[in-house]
């Protein structure tokens, strides 16, 4: 199960890296190129998180990210080895989320902050630039919400999910 996750995790990393690079190597910073009337491709660069949150805090931010990416991947690791064999969707969850946080690492170490790529806009109203990397960590958090849902759904005995599930499973005797 380890491998499955680590394998997810490197290709959604080469995946993500080299959309930077291709971006990167293209563009120079600040450049926009519109694609559809709703999402242009950019290049900007965030030195703080999710939203820019900290990216004005004078360059500690950066070392803070770091050591905050490395912990959360070694705990990822750790809670990898731990997986039941019957937890694929897990293997998913911790991949997904395992290969976003390790590209935004990766340049956040080598260039002191995190190249955005993908904004998406309506009229004069627009979502934050964000990676592939970002994506990767979010379509992760979403996948393991959802797993929590249905495990929650599953021990309350709710008949949606009981229905399912074989006798074995739902506390018949």
């Amino acid at each position: 199960m380890t491998r499955k996750a680590v394998l997810i995790a490197l290709v959604c990393f080469g995946l993500d890296h080299l959309l930077k690079f291709q971006i990167t190597d293209s563009m120079d910073y600040g450049d926009r190129i519109p694609v559809w009337s709703f999402f242009d491709l950019v290049r900007w660069h965030n030195e703080g998180a999710a939203f820019s949150v900290l990216a004005t805090a004078g360059g500690w931010q950066r070392w803070f990210f770091i050591v905050l990416g490395i912990g959360f991947s070694v705990y990822i690791l750790y809670e990898l080895r731990r997986l039941p064999r019957d937890a694929a969707a897990m293997v998913w969850v911790y991949g997904l989320i395992l290969g976003g946080a390790l590209g935004n690492l990766a340049d956040r170490i080598i260039q002191g902050y995190v190249v955005d790529f993908l904004l998406f806009h309506h009229g004069e109203w627009y979502f934050p630039a964000f990676n592939l990397a970002d994506s990767f960590l979010f379509c992760g958090a979403v996948l393991w919400i959802l797993l929590m849902i249905i495990e929650s759904r599953q021990k309350r005995g709710d008949p949606h999910q009981a229905a399912d599930q074989p006798a074995s499973k739902r506390g018949a005797p």
